[in-house]
C-alpha cells in the first residue's frame, strides 16, 4: 500500500503520463469545445416592435394603393359616365375636408389673437365668407336625410338636381360653366325691375342737382351706355337717406335686390333688409382687404371670382377686363361710408348692367 502511493507521487512529480478514462476524455473534449466557441446562444429573436407596425402600415398602403388604381381602371373602362361623376365627387370631398381645416386654422388664429372678421386678410375673409355658404347649403342636405332610409333619396336627388343641391367642388367642370350662367340670367331678370324703381323715386328727390343726375344715369344706362364711376358716386347723397337709403327701401325693391345678390327673396321685409345689409357689409369689408392686398396679387381665377360675387357675370369675358372691371367697383365702394352701402348694393346693377361683353 505504501509503496503504491509512492509510486503515483513520483508520477505526479515528473509528469509521468496517467492514460484516463474514456469517460473523463469526453467531457474533456466538450469542454474545449465550450473554450472555442463561447456561451451557447439563445433561440429567440428580440425585434423592434415600431419597426414591426411601420412596415406593416407600409405594406397595407401599398397593396391599397394597387387595389384603387386596379379599381379606377375598371370604372373608366366599363363605366365612364359613372366614373366622371365618381371622381367629381371624391375630389369634391378632398377639398371640402380642406376648406374645414383651413377655415378651422383661421378661426383658432382669430381667437387666440382676438382678431374680428374685418381685421383678416382679403383670401382669409373670402375663404371663411365662401364656406359659410357651403356648410349652410350642406346642412339642408343633412337634415332631409335624417329620417330612415332617406339617404338613398338624397343620393336621388343630389343626382338629378346637382345646382339646387350641391356645391361648387361636386361640379363638373362643364356644370360650373352652365350652372353659373343660369344663376347670372336669374340674377338679371331683376335688373329692369330695380332700374324701373330708381326711374320712380327720382320726383322724391329734393335736391334739383340729384335729380338731374339721377335721370342723366337712368336715360344713359336705358340707352345701353357703360356709366362712369362720378356718375355713379355724384349720387350717394341719395342712397344715404330718404327715398334709397337702406332702412327707406321698400318690400318689392329688396325681393329686386335679393335676387341680384343671389339671395333667397321668399322672407318677410324686415329679415330682407337685415340680409341685405350683412351681405353689403361683408362685401364692402371684402373690397377694402382687397385695396390692401392690390388686384395684381389676385390670381385669374380669384379675379373672377371676386367679379361673379359682385354682379358680373364673368365666365365669358377675358382676365384683363374682369380686372378693369374690377378696379371700378373698388374705387366706388372704398369711398362710400356705412351710411351708403345702399349705393354699393345697387351697384350690383348700374356698374354691370352695360359692361363690355355682358350682353350676349
Amino acid at each position: 500500500m505504501a509503496l503504491s502511493r509512492v509510486c503515483w507521487a513520483r508520477a505526479a512529480l515528473w509528469g509521468s503520463a496517467v492514460t484516463p478514462g474514456p469517460h473523463v476524455t469526453r467531457k474533456l473534449q466538450l469542454v474545449r469545445c465550450g473554450l472555442a466557441w463561447g456561451a451557447p446562444r439563445s433561440s429567440k429573436l428580440h425585434l423592434s416592435p415600431k419597426a414591426d407596425v411601420k412596415s406593416l402600415i407600409s405594406y397595407v398602403v401599398a397593396k391599397t394603393k394597387v387595389i384603387n388604381g386596379k379599381y379606377h381602371r375598371f370604372l373608366g373602362r366599363h363605366f365612364p359616365r359613372f366614373y366622371v361623376l365618381y371622381t367629381v365627387f371624391m375630389k369634391g370631398l378632398q377639398m371640402i375636408w380642406a376648406d374645414a381645416k383651413k377655415a378651422r386654422r383661421i378661426k383658432t388664429n382669430m381667437w387666440k389673437h382676438n382678431i374680428k372678421f374685418h381685421q383678416l386678410p382679403y383670401r382669409e375673409m373670402e375663404h371663411l365668407r365662401q364656406f359659410r355658404r357651403d356648410v349652410t347649403k350642406c346642412l339642408f342636405l343633412g337634415i332631409i336625410s335624417i329620417p330612415p332610409f332617406a339617404n338613398y333619396l338624397v343620393f336621388l336627388l343630389m343626382y338629378l338636381f346637382p345646382r339646387q343641391l350641391l356645391i361648387q367642388h361636386f361640379w363638373t367642370p362643364k356644370q360650373q360653366i352652365d350652372f353659373l350662367d343660369i344663376y347670372h340670367a336669374l340674377r338679371k331678370q331683376s335688373h329692369p325691375e330695380i332700374l324701373c324703381y330708381l326711374e320712380k323715386v327720382i320726383p322724391l328727390v329734393s335736391d334739383a342737382g340729384l335729380r338731374g343726375h339721377m335721370t342723366e344715369l337712368c336715360t344713359k344706362i336705358q340707352h345701353g351706355t357703360h356709366p362712369a364711376i362720378h356718375d355713379i358716386l355724384a349720387l350717394r347723397e341719395c342712397f344715404s337717406n330718404h327715398p334709397l337709403g337702406m332702412k327707406q327701401l321698400h318690400a318689392l325693391q329688396m325681393k329686386a335686390l335679393s335676387r341680384a345678390m343671389l339671395l333667397t327673396p321668399y322672407l318677410p321685409s324686415f329679415l330682407l333688409r337685415h340680409r341685405l345689409r350683412t351681405h353689403t357689409t361683408v362685401i364692402h369689408q371684402l373690397d377694402k382687404a382687397l385695396a390692401k392686398l392690390g388686384i395684381g396679387q389676385l390670381s385669374p381665377q380669384e379675379v373672377k371670382s371676386a367679379c361673379y360675387l359682385r354682379g358680373l357675370n364673368s365666365t365669358h369675358i377675358a382676365e384683363e377686363r374682369c380686372r378693369t372691371w374690377l378696379g371700378e367697383w373698388l374705387q366706388i365702394s372704398c369711398s362710400l361710408k356705412e351710411a351708403e352701402l345702399s349705393l354699393l348694393l345697387h351697384n350690383v346693377v348700374l356698374l354691370s348692367v352695360n359692361y363690355t361683353g355682358t350682353r350676349r
